[in-house]
């Protein structure tokens, strides 16, 4: 829960520190990945429903993406997490935010 909470808190942190640029940088890219990868594993961990991951996670990425193909991709990177049989963070952060 404590991670959870955590991933959140950094998703807030960024979506502040990039709130006035136009588009999302590769580095706002990389680093929300990185999250997904990190709350899926978590969530997956604590045996929530692959529904409420989704939404949960989407609900991160909306927050945090401005340009709506950026959206697109961070939520299809994420749904191959949330398939994934891994359960482990490093192990989707290499598979999926390359």
């Amino acid at each position: 829960m404590k991670k959870t909470l955590l991933a959140g808190l950094c998703v807030s942190v960024a979506a502040i520190a990039f709130a006035n640029t136009v588009s999302d940088s590769s580095a706002l890219m990389a680093q929300q990945c990185k999250i997904s990868a990190e709350t899926v594993a978590t969530l997956k961990n604590l045996q929530y429903g692959n529904t409420a991951i989704r939404k949960d996670v989407a609900s991160l990425i909306s927050a945090t993406l401005k340009v709506q193909e950026n959206r697109d991709d961070a939520q299809k990177a994420m749904n191959r997490m949330v398939d994934d049989k891994a359960k482990d963070a490093s192990t989707l952060e290499m598979k999926y935010c390359s």
